[in-house]
């Protein structure tokens, strides 16, 4: 008698307990082909991200947070059995992880947030008024739950034993002691260990808590890592609390609750749960530009202007900040999508919220951003606050837009805003441009192709120019190749720049949760290290250094750009190519690498980013962008105390 499917248990409900996401997907035995080919499409694309040899063992200040050999590890996981094929997946994926480095890794859609898990008790980290820190359940917690998970609140209501029963309001700023009987300080660094994608230690333990972000909507909330995982890992959490005016704690166990993702395809069994979420989509790999027969349409922001931006499983949050932390403040006209421009109430003290360096029209973008900027100053502002918390990156000209724009035409600005760069040199990226140099993109759309990139003098290379000729280098003990130093990419700019300074640096400040990354980093970093910008950390643990971005780059990419690369070169059979993906997977890649600015000749990634300051998070203003604004408003520009009280 054949056994139940797991997956027809499961299929259709939107909710489901992780146990049974959990039988589902470790149901499918791990096929040898998929097996070889994931490993070989991964293995042969590292060959074209920058940062493999020095991910082996970073140099200070990171020797201690990325020390990942990932052709070793993918060796291991080759000869390594596995029980299934999410096994299999799950040791690929922290070992990605494992590098802390939002541009590099590998996902798997068949698996990485298919079922999205939670739990109603986002957590956050305060500081008390003798400068103390402890944990507590968000005071915002069950506004947050129960408007974002209406059909499913009763479920955790019910859930909560005796005399907590149908209580879960009474949990909002609750005083947390133990997660599953320990200091809640060992569940912090425990995620920061496993969650990836920054360097800093200190920015992936600021991971585990609920912080906003501003999206192309509206005000956006993340529960953090405690509460929000992308796989269906965790049962449940033993908490030991103190509720709000209670003078005892209570001890209580709460189950997670796994929601079907908004981005995977509904199933009824087994075969369909395989075919509509697990097989490569036509967008996982890459397409011949010269191939008449398919549609190798690109967008022309995707074509023309680069970008750096971090990865994850976990897909852009559509949660809602509630209402009565969202700025009450009314934007300003120039505002658009992600860039959100204010006035404080002392009348010198602009703001632009920026929760990405991507929108959806990059020349209404950039417009925005300049316009934005000067009707702050024309309503009289002097001080500006660049709010860029959970800014994942964006479009890499966009930050250097921004940049010239706020501190004007110097030396600094133009003829490069950004960093100067360089991609990897192996001998597969050495006959692309070899290919391309001697004719092969005729219609000019390739990114290998000279004619997008400049020396470092910043000089157009002329389109037949072989520019990837190797340089040699020695890292971690190995040889590496790279490419010559590449200059700007972006100037002159689509818009026409003002001929003056919008601010002066020094009234300047760049506040975020240290969750800035890729573009961020590059408008961060300069705008810190060139022009003296003061940077600012809002909450994290006041006794480690907090960093105010991380994952820097210098331009992100994925399998399926370099896949196109080489099958529009007529390359795709060549030894060292990577084949097609046969799965719904994703592989990111660092593509070109920054240079520092205060020691150039090393790349900016491995350099120190430390904040300025840390503005310490209260019940008051944890989640609350406006108090924020207006505190450090008051703390930094010294400006007057008598702000009109937020009513919303």
């Amino acid at each position: 008698m054949p056994l139940p499917d797991p997956c027809a248990a499961i299929a259709g409900k939107k909710w489901v307990l992780p146990r049974e996401a959990r039988a589902c997907m470790t149901s499918f035995q791990l096929d040898p082909v998929i097996k070889s080919n994931i490993i070989e499409v991964v293995n042969k694309t590292l060959a074209f991200h920058t940062s493999v040899t020095y991910q082996i063992q970073a140099p200070p200040p990171y020797e201690s947070d990325v020390h990942e050999d990932l052709h070793a590890d993918l060796a291991r996981i080759s000869q390594q059995e596995y029980s299934s094929e999410f096994d299999f997946h799950l040791d690929i994926y922290r070992t990605f992880k494992r590098t802390n480095d939002g541009h590099c890794g590998v996902y798997n859609y068949c698996y990485d947030s298919l079922y999205v898990t939670y739990l109603p008790l986002p957590l956050v980290l305060l500081t008390e008024q003798d400068g103390s820190q402890n944990v507590y359940v968000a005071p915002e917690a069950f506004i947050v739950a129960s408007n974002e998970f209406e059909d499913e609140i009763d479920f955790w209501q019910d859930a909560l034993p005796g005399h907590l029963k149908g209580k879960l309001e009474s949990l909002s700023g609750a005083k947390v002691f133990l997660i599953n009987g320990e200091s809640p300080s060992v569940a912090v660094n425990q995620n920061a260990e496993t969650t990836g994608s920054y360097q800093s230690f200190a920015t992936r333990q600021n991971s585990f808590f609920a912080s906003y972000h501003r999206g192309a909507d509206g005000w956006d909330y993340s529960l953090g890592n405690f509460a929000l995982q992308a796989h269906p890992l965790t049962d449940s959490v033993e908490l030991t609390v103190q509720r709000a005016n209670s003078s005892t704690n209570d001890t209580f166990t709460l189950p997670y609750r796994s929601r079907f993702g908004t981005a995977s395809h509904e199933f009824t069994d087994s075969a369909s749960y395989r075919a509509r979420n697990c097989v490569s989509k036509q967008s996982t790999n890459g397409v011949d530009m010269y191939d008449g027969s398919i549609d190798t349409q690109i967008p022309d922001d995707a074509r023309k202007h680069p970008v750096n931006v971090i990865l994850d499983a976990m897909p852009l949050t559509d949660i809602d900040l509630p209402e009565h932390l969202q700025p009450a403040l009314p934007a300003l006209g120039q505002s658009y999508s992600v860039a959100q421009f204010y006035m404080l109430n002392d009348n010198v003290t602009g703001v632009l919220a920026l929760g990405s360096f991507s929108a959806r029209n990059f020349t209404a973008f950039g417009i925005s951003l300049l316009t934005g900027l000067q009707e702050l100053q024309a309503i009289g502002a002097k001080n500006l606050i660049v709010d860029v918390s959970n800014n994942g990156g964006g479009y890499i000209c966009i930050a250097h837009w921004l940049h010239r724009i706020i501190v004007g035409p110097k030396e600094s600005t133009e003829p490069q805003a950004g960093l100067d760069s360089a991609t990897r040199a192996g001998p597969l990226a050495q006959l692309i441009v070899k290919v391309i140099a001697a004719g092969g993109d005729p219609d000019e759309v390739l990114s290998y192709n000279p004619i997008q990139w400049t020396n470092a003098t910043h000089e157009p290379f002329p389109e037949t120019y072989d520019w990837l000729e190797p340089v040699d280098v020695v890292i971690n003990g190995r040889n590496d190749s790279f490419s010559q130093r590449l200059g700007q990419e972006c100037q002159p700019f689509e818009w026409d720049a003002p001929s003056h300074a919008l601010f002066k640096p020094k009234n300047v400040l760049i506040v975020s949760n240290g969750r800035c990354a890729s573009s961020c980093s590059l408008f961060s970093i300069t705008m810190s290290k060139s022009e003296g910008v003061k940077t600012i950390v809002t909450g994290g643990n006041n006794k480690i250094a907090q960093e105010y971005c991380g994952t820097v780059g210098g331009q992100s990419t994925s399998f399926s750009m370099i896949d196109t690369e080489l099958k529009s070169t007529k390359l795709k059979n060549h030894t060292l190519a990577p084949p097609d993906f046969l799965t719904n997977s994703v592989q990111g890649i660092t593509w070109r690498l920054g240079f520092g600015v205060h020691d150039p000749e090393k790349p900016e990634e491995w350099q120190q980013h430390r904040a300025d300051l840390i503005f310490p998070l209260t019940a008051e203003t944890v989640n609350n962008p406006a108090k924020i604004w207006e505190a450090l408003a008051r703390r930094e520009f010294k400006t007057p105390v008598s702000f009109r009280v937020q009513t919303n």
